[in-house]
């Protein structure tokens, strides 16, 4: 069962896979909860992952988690469907018109490198620190990102399909819709599903602006009070509401594009 897991691009066993993965998660918890058992680490700096599942299950029952976890679920989706939708069509055309590409690629790449917690300042002074600061800073962490995702999907498509196109007598459009957008649908989707996660990454960030809800903010108000298992805990939320969205995603992926 185990032997294609150790073989170069061995053929993938999804019951294998998911043992592994389950005995990788066991030990490294089994690893850190002796670690601060035994004094190696102070509890303050890394508490046991038994006290973290405490302060997890109270901030679940007694501190409205669920709430703030479905808070910050819809400012990172919302920002990541306007960036998204922004995004698609820009990359697009900037791939398809160099004229377009010549004049937004070189302003494209340079946002992209400018760091987000930078700009926390300029966003308070442009929107306030209501819901607009909070969506902006998400959506500037994610959509610059993605349209060079998307230009360079489109650069893939070979040429040998648009011209191929063009001789049975398609259009631009045609080409555009039933062959372009057809062949970089799949690295289309895996790409707005990496860069969903980038944006979970943005959201303490965007949280922490004048914010009374949000895991973002229930980290950092945990953080103010030297409450480290409640951070880890916040932390440990967000990585398990990622992961689950990736895999959800994964599984879309596989089931829309059935041929790869």
């Amino acid at each position: 069962m185990l032997r294609n897991l150790v073989v170069f691009r061995g053929k993938a066993d999804p019951y294998a896979e998911a043992c592994v993965s389950i005995a990788a998660a066991v030990a490294i918890l089994f690893v850190w909860e002796s670690a601060a058992r035994s004094g190696a680490v102070s509890p303050q700096f890394l508490p046991a992952p038994s006290r973290v599942f405490s302060a997890f299950w109270t901030m679940l029952t007694q501190q409205h988690l669920l709430y703030h976890t479905g808070i910050s679920a819809a400012r990172v989706w919302g920002a990541f469907l306007v960036a998204a939708l922004m995004a698609i069509p820009i990359g697009i055309l900037m791939s398809s018109y160099r004229i377009i590409g010549a004049a937004l690629e070189p302003v494209v790449d340079f946002v992209r490198y400018l760091p987000v917690p930078a700009l926390v300042p300029l966003s308070i002074i442009w929107f306030g620190v209501g819901e607009p600061t909070k969506i902006f800073l998400l959506w500037l962490g994610t959509f610059f990102q993605l349209v060079l995702f998307v230009a360079d999907d489109m650069r893939r498509v070979p040429n040998e399909f648009v011209e191929a196109a063009r001789t049975l007598g398609a259009n631009s459009r045609n080409v555009m819709t039933d062959v372009a957008l057809r062949s970089m649908a799949p690295s289309l989707v895996d790409n707005l599903r990496i860069t969903l996660g980038w944006c979970w990454t943005y959201v303490i960030i965007a949280e922490i602006v004048a914010a009374d809800s949000g895991i973002g903010y229930v980290i950092w108000t945990a953080r103010r009070f030297v409450k480290t298992p409640e951070v880890i805990a916040g932390v440990v939320v967000i990585g398990i509401v990622g992961l689950v969205t990736d895999q959800i995603l994964r599984a879309v992926h596989r089931r829309l594009f059935r041929y790869l």
